[in-house]
């Protein structure tokens, strides 16, 4: 059974052996590491602020973005009813420039069969009086083709000139 209990320089030298790996490890092992997982640490927090720091910087932009995205919407919404009023006014104003050539050709519609109107009417009066005088000369050649009805009706036009 002396290879189940250890003798008493075995463990003697393991204790020894063990603090000193205790005290190289401290040394040259454990500050390194506490430093390494210091600095990893320290990363880790800066890394975790960083990325506060960017969830606000994006919060803030998205913030501004809305805003301007507000400002975009209420200049359109300016533009488009300026530029519904400008459509309006331009239609209006050809609306009336429309009637007003309207109105000016009617009126020289009007007066250009006034005046064809009176031009058609001065024909006819003068046919009229044309085919009068026709009418009358042949009417007076047929009655004074009788010597007798020129003296009869000489006579009766003599009396009426007397009477009055």
């Amino acid at each position: 059974m002396d290879i189940v209990q250890p003798a008493i320089g075995l463990i003697f030298w393991t204790l020894i052996s063990f603090i000193i790996l205790l005290v190289i490890l401290g040394k040259f092992a454990w500050k390194p590491i506490l430093g390494a997982v210091t600095e990893r640490e320290r990363s880790i927090e800066e890394a975790l602020s960083k990325a506060e720091a960017a969830k606000d910087e994006m919060a803030r932009l998205t913030g501004e973005n809305e805003e301007l995205l507000k400002q975009a919407r209420a200049e359109r919404d300016l533009i488009l009813r300026e530029a519904k009023h400008v459509k309006d006014q331009i239609i209006g104003e050809a609306k009336d420039a429309a009637q007003k050539e309207g109105a000016r050709m009617i009126e020289k519609a009007r007066i250009e069969i006034d005046n064809q109107t009176a031009i058609a009417m001065a024909g006819v009066k003068e046919q009229v009086a044309s085919l009068s005088i026709e009418i009358a000369e042949k009417i007076l050649r047929k009655q004074f083709e009788d010597k007798q009805k020129q003296e009869d009706l000489v006579e009766d036009l003599l009396k009426k000139v007397k009477l009055n």
